[in-house]
């Protein structure tokens, strides 16, 4: 897989994520617009692109409609006025409804996270693009840690979301407005940590033996199969009979 197309790879995860997050943020913070505006508009990319998606791929694009139906959440719950821990508690719902998404696309057997763990594990190779394509099929272990890498992510985001939620109602609103960013911080440091450890590293170790199995049989054939590298005699010695070891014997006197 050449850079370009990992790029391409990317893109969709920049555009389902970064904008909408990104958007909202720049939106209210740098532009001054109202919560329930910068919502509003930075939902517009992601509507268009699950709209698309749809339409010309005719599926939907899971991680595109999750982060629309949590903008479109946010939107409802911005209508709502006034209590100033309701909104602090609103921000950690973001978090439970992508941690919720997560959890039940691992159950449905078609875990979110891996399109995002995917390149970076990859890194643009040919070679463990197909070791990844040949272990999906062959390797039950590896399949197994996809899963893992998936429920790391989605019980690390609802664990933010009741530590966020809490802290709303139970410390002063002028400690949670900074407070938050750092749980959601630490939240993702936690993630990285403990999905690399339980998933995203055996999987490169599984990724990397694959492909080097790959590199020996085919410079190799009989790499593939120990058995075929040992020749098998199948020359069949026949012992003397006792009437040529007698004749060997007078011959001999």
């Amino acid at each position: 897989m050449t850079t370009n197309t990992k790029r391409a790879k990317l893109a969709p995860l920049l555009v389902d994520v970064a904008v909408p997050v990104g958007g909202y943020y720049l939106l209210k913070d740098a532009f001054g617009m109202s919560t329930l505006a910068a919502l509003g508009w930075s939902s517009v990319v992601p509507a268009l692109r699950t709209v698309w998606s749809a339409v010309r791929e005719r599926r939907l694009n899971a991680l595109a409609a999750l982060i629309l139906f949590v903008n479109v959440v946010g939107l409802l719950l911005s209508l709502v006025a006034g209590d100033p821990r309701l909104m602090l508690a609103k921000d950690s719902g973001v978090s439970s409804a992508i941690g919720i998404g997560i959890l039940v696309s691992v159950a449905l057997g078609r875990p979110m996270m891996t399109e995002g763990m995917k390149p970076w594990l990859l890194k643009g190779d040919a070679a463990r693009e197909a070791a990844w394509a040949r272990l999906v099929a062959g390797s039950a272990d590896f399949r197994r840690a996809e899963k893992v890498f998936s429920v790391v992510w989605g019980v690390v985001l609802l664990g933010e979301c009741v530590v966020r939620v809490v802290g709303a109602y139970t410390l002063p609103v002028d400690t949670m407005v900074w407070l938050g960013n750092v749980i959601m911080i630490a939240a993702m440091m936690v993630g990285f940590l403990v999905s690399g450890a339980l998933a995203a590293g055996p999987m490169t170790r599984m990724l990397l033996a694959e492909t080097s199995r790959a590199d020996r049989t085919a410079t190799d054939p009989t790499a593939a199969d120990p058995t075929a590298s040992a020749p098998t005699d199948r020359t069949t010695v026949t012992p003397p009979s006792a009437s040529a070891l007698a004749v060997a014997g007078a011959a001999a006197e």
